[in-house]
C-alpha cells in the first residue's frame, strides 16, 4: 500500500523501512508542465520545457525534503547499477544504491515498475527502473548484487506500474520471461486478442523472493487505469514522468 502526504504529488510507501531511510513517489500533480506532460513531469527526454521540468524538479525537493540532488539516471531498459554518489551528471543506467546519507537513488516511470530496496538495519538502499526488458533482464537481482548484504535482510516495495489487466505483450515477451525462468509462466495470462496480459507485479515478486526477499510490500495500482493521478506512456504516448525516490538520513 501507499499513504497520502499532506501534499498530493507525493506519496509515501507503506512499508516497515528504518526511520533513517526516507522513501517517496510521486504522481503527476503538482507542476507546471502543460498538457500532455501535465504537470509534475520530472524528465528531460520527453519534449517539455526544459525550465518546466527544472522548476518541477525544483518543486519535488521542496516537498520531499531530500538533502541534494538525486542521482538522475539516463534509464536505458538495462542493468545496469551505479553507485548514487558517483553520478553528478545523469549515467545510463537503470538503477542505483548507496551506503551514503543524503544520496537519493531516483528511477523515473510512466509504466514500467520502480522497485525500492533497504535493508532491515538502514544501512543501504537502492532504486531500480524494471520495466519488462529490465525484468527479463536481471534488473533487479543486479541491484540486489550491488548492495551486497544477506537477501534476508533486504525490504522491498513496488511503486505504481501498469498493472495485469492492462499490460497486453506479445509471444517475445512471454518467450523472454519463460527462458530465464519457467516458473513466470503463472505471470502470464491469454488477453482478449490472442495476446497475453502480464502481471510485472507479479513478475518482480517471484525474483524477488528466488533472491530470499521475502519481505515485499506495494504493488496494487495501476498507472494505465488512474489518468488523473499517474502518467502512461502506453495510454498516452506522449506523456510526463514520475520519480520514485529512497535516500538515507
Amino acid at each position: 500500500m501507499m499513504n497520502k502526504l499532506d501534499t498530493e504529488p507525493l506519496m509515501i510507501p507503506d512499508w516497515p523501512a528504518p526511520n533513517r531511510v526516507h522513501a517517496v513517489n510521486t504522481t503527476r500533480q503538482g507542476g507546471i508542465s502543460p498538457p500532455p506532460w501535465a504537470s509534475l513531469n520530472l524528465a528531460r527526454h520527453v519534449g517539455d520545457d526544459p525550465a518546466h521540468v527544472a522548476e518541477n524538479r525544483r518543486r519535488l525537493a521542496e516537498m520531499a525534503g531530500f538533502p541534494t540532488e538525486p542521482a538522475w539516471l539516463e534509464q536505458v531498459h538495462g542493468i545496469t547499477v551505479v553507485a548514487a554518489e558517483t553520478v553528478s551528471t545523469p549515467v545510463a543506467a537503470d538503477a542505483a544504491f548507496t551506503r551514503e546519507p543524503g544520496r537519493p537513488c531516483v528511477v523515473m516511470t510512466a509504466d514500467c515498475l520502480p522497485v525500492l530496496l533497504c535493508d532491515r538495519a538502514g544501512t543501504v538502499v537502492a532504486a531500480a527502473h524494471a520495466g519488462w526488458r529490465g525484468l527479463a533482464g536481471g534488473v533487479i537481482a543486479a541491484t540486489v548484487a550491488r548492495m551486497a548484504t544477506t537477501p534476508g535482510e533486504l525490504l522491498a516495495w513496488l511503486g505504481p506500474a501498469i498493472g495485469p489487466e492492462a499490460f497486453e505483450v506479445g509471444d517475445e515477451v512471454r518467450a523472454a520471461f519463460l527462458a530465464r525462468d519457467a516458473g513466470h509462466i503463472d505471470s502470464f495470462r491469454p488477453s482478449p486478442t490472442g495476446r497475453w496480459l502480464a502481471d510485472l507485479y507479479e513478475l518482480a515478486r517471484r525474483q524477488l523472493t528466488g533472491l530470499g526477499i521475502s519481505a515485499i510490500y506495494g504493488g496494487e495500482f495501476c498507472t494505465f487505469s488512474e489518468p488523473e493521478r499517474f502518467f502512461s506512456y502506453r495510454r498516452e504516448n506522449c506523456t510526463g514522468r514520475m520519480a520514485s525516490l529512497i535516500w538515507l538520513e
